[in-house]
């Protein structure tokens, strides 16, 4: 009786306490008042215990959240399980891979498609069926991909600061949401800094001075959260100048003092014990631990328990200490609306009042075939081979072995459905069209197929999991994946589309690769080549919807397609004026950064600024006109681009300041408008510390592409 009378006494008390109305509850109070009110009514073991990826006071009623990576769709189940596995686990929409997304050069659709990915991660949270709270997203990744060989190259926004800034702020937006108070979910970037090498991750150093830190490595991680909103970000494995990433001072001296950041700085999965191990940084996880939280670490994605509390004893941090650190993470979850149950909170009812699942909806098929039609980049077209009238052919012959799969990558969610190529195609022609198909050309069987069809479509490409290899391998080396950098950048596969091509010249080359290749004799030769990235659920329908005319594409490459490997500096050498990206390199491209055809053409003309000389707070309207002069309805994609050709300063020779997606009607023209911001040609002055702004001749470029400049023009920076 005694033990049944203590029972219900402490489930009385715990409803007590989930019941109390605790000041943190109190939206009305400041932000502030109500996270330190928090903090003083936790415990020190609960203090410790809001150091981890469960961010959680059960005892006080706050259920808390979890983290869940993001980068092109929740990957809450997946190959790599990384959220959920058995009778829990459900599909997610699956969009392009992040370089795919960047191509298609469209912030506003970006937007979206963070938003949905928001969407279903509420639902998953807040549904009975699933219950599973992820909120926190690790996404998008900052990094930038200033070397194609770059094994995680698929995870990133490109080469070029500007636009990675552009699309990390327009995804953490998306994620977030835009109610005034509360977010819909947490964006948390990755990997904080200059994580652009695989091979030898966990002890190398990227090496480079303090402008390229501010205007390159840096640069849209500063814009994820200065003009995102986002306050979370990962560490990377690697050192920075020598010093881990982990404990590196610019987590507090710059991310915190300078950008204002006040939310999560996790490490990365075993980030804080290769402090001991590959590092070789401390002699001890105790000292490990207390060095992290004093550095501005707030989340260890490793078991930090036990050392942080010997460091605890010992005196190494304090709790003093300890409480600042979960400051921030209390207040993410603040944001998210996990402090209250306030009415005005316009995400709690995703999954509850809504009960069909986001991912069955038509919207999100329609969703991920319009981002992945529009991520679609036309490298080539001669002889207008495309689009494919299936007026004037009867057979096309499908051939490659990216032709019949849709590949996840590691960091891909369970689509609840896949189209592939060939798939596709068939959706496309129905019945109208005989369809061969030939994965390989064993037994020539490829070559006949080509053959014996009007056109052939071969399709080939990376496999991002290698073929299902373990971790860290790869089948050929110019495949490349996480701690797997590529070691060539030919196109293995290129003998069988020359095959291809011998039997039958009206062949299409459909590149489906999460990186660039040298693909010299194929641009020489075949006359259409396209390219899209891995994983989209709706890969198949957007290909030939493109292939058929339905779309007419206009994707942008978000990296330099270059003709040899012996263009590349030293894969360690992060000093981009070295020769990298299309801003340092003196070498003629394969492919120049923004290049990309459409079925259409057009004209520029008219261009026209509202001020001829621009201080550095203002900002120069830059309009022109562009008519579509072809025969078909397109998007195009404007860009402009600025040199300094005055400058003391060593500037890139051309550097992108702004860009537009637009859809003009055949025979249409439009007048585009593009800000230019005084501030973004502004260089970071190591002198002064400060962005300066250098009093001088702006010449600024309207073109379709790097290289392609249709329009030229010049301002006054006073």
């Amino acid at each position: 009786m005694k033990k049944i009378c203590i029972v219900i006494g402490i489930i009385l008390l715990n409803l007590n306490s989930y019941s109390q109305d605790y000041p943190f509850r109190n939206v009305k109070l400041p932000e502030n008042e109500r996270i330190n009110n928090l903090i003083s009514l936790m415990t020190l073991d609960e203090k410790i215990s809001c150091l981890s990826t469960r961010l959680a006071v059960p005892r006080l009623g706050i259920t808390g959240t979890r983290t869940i990576e993001g980068l092109h769709g929740l990957a809450y189940s997946g190959p790599a399980n990384w959220a959920m596995k058995g009778p829990k686990a459900s599909p997610t929409t699956t969009f392009p891979q992040a370089i795919g997304l960047s191509q298609m050069w469209d912030t506003e659709l970006l937007k979206e498609v963070a938003d949905w990915q928001a969407t279903e991660a509420r639902y998953l949270a807040q549904n009975k069926k699933f219950g599973i709270s992820g909120l926190i997203v690790f996404a998008p990744n900052a990094d930038m991909g200033r070397d194609i060989r770059w094994g995680r190259t698929e995870e990133c926004f490109g080469e070029d600061p500007f636009l990675n800034g552009s699309m990390v702020t327009a995804y953490v937006k998306g994620l977030q949401g835009n109610d005034p108070v509360y977010w819909k979910t947490a964006s948390l970037m990755k990997h904080f800094l200059a994580n652009s090498n695989e091979n030898n991750r966990s002890y190398n150093s990227s090496d480079f001075d303090d402008r390229l830190f501010r205007e390159y490595y840096s640069y849209a991680f500063y814009k994820g959260v200065v003009d995102g909103g986002s306050q979370c970000y990962m560490a990377a494995y690697n050192k920075y100048n020598g010093i881990p990433c982990t404990v590196h001072p610019v987590l507090r001296n710059v991310t915190m003092k300078d950008w204002g950041l006040r939310g999560i700085i996790c490490t990365d999965g075993g980030g804080y014990r290769q402090l001991l191990t590959t590092h070789a940084y401390y002699p001890s996880l105790d000292i490990a631990a207390a060095e992290c939280i004093k550095a501005g670490i707030t989340v260890f994605l490793d078991n930090y328990l036990a050392p942080l509390k010997e460091a605890l004893t010992k005196g190494l941090v304090s709790e003093k200490e300890i409480e600042e650190a979960i400051y921030g993470n209390l207040r993410i979850l603040l944001k998210l609306g996990m402090l209250d149950n306030s009415s005005s909170n316009p995400y709690t009812q995703i999954g509850i009042s809504d009960t069909i699942a986001p991912w069955t909806k038509p919207e999100a098929r329609e969703l991920a075939r319009k981002a992945t039609q529009k991520s679609i980049v036309l490298m080539k077209n001669e002889r207008n081979l495309l689009p494919v009238s299936m007026e004037n052919i009867r057979s096309i012959a499908v051939i490659g072995p990216s032709a019949n799969m849709v590949v996840s990558d590691w960091y891909s969610g369970t689509p609840p459905y896949k189209v592939s190529i060939l798939d596709g195609i068939r959706n496309a022609t129905g019945d109208k069209v005989k369809i061969s198909f030939a994965m390989s050309n064993k037994a020539d069987s490829a070559v006949i197929a080509a053959k014996e069809s009007d056109i052939a479509i071969v399709c080939v490409g990376n496999h991002p999991l290698s073929y299902g290899l373990g971790w860290g391998q790869n089948h050929v080396p110019s495949d490349g994946r996480e701690e797997v950098d590529r070691q060539a950048i030919s196109l293995e596969q290129e003998d069988l589309v020359k095959l291809v091509y011998a039997a039958n010249p009206r062949t299409v080359l459909v590149m489906v690769s999460s990186f660039p290749y040298s693909i010299n004799w194929s641009k020489a030769n075949i006359p259409s080549i396209l390219h899209i990235s891995q994983s989209s659920q709706e890969l198949g329908n957007a290909v030939g919807d493109i292939i058929f005319g339905k779309v007419s594409p206009a994707g942008r490459l978000v990296q330099t397609w270059i003709t040899s490997i012996d263009q590349l500096p030293p894969i360690l050498d992060y000093n981009i004026r070295n020769g990298r990206t299309y801003m340092y390199s003196k070498n003629e491209p394969l492919f120049p950064f923004g290049h990309g055809l459409t079925y259409s053409e057009f004209s520029y003309s008219d261009l026209k600024t509202d001020r001829k000389r621009i201080s550095p707070a203002e900002t120069v309207n830059v309009s022109f006109t562009i008519r579509n002069t072809g025969n078909y309805d397109s998007d195009e994609v404007p860009q402009l681009y600025v040199s300094f050709p005055g400058s003391k300063a060593e500037r890139p020779a051309k550097a992108l300041k702004g860009f537009a997606r637009v859809f003009i009607k055949k025979a249409e023209s439009r007048i585009i408008t593009i800000p230019l911001k005084a501030s973004d040609l502004a260089y970071w002055n190591t002198d002064t510390g400060m962005w300066t702004n250098e009093p001088g001749e702006v010449d600024f470029f309207i073109g379709s592409s790097s290289s392609d400049i249709k329009l030229k023009g010049k301002l006054i920076l006073n």
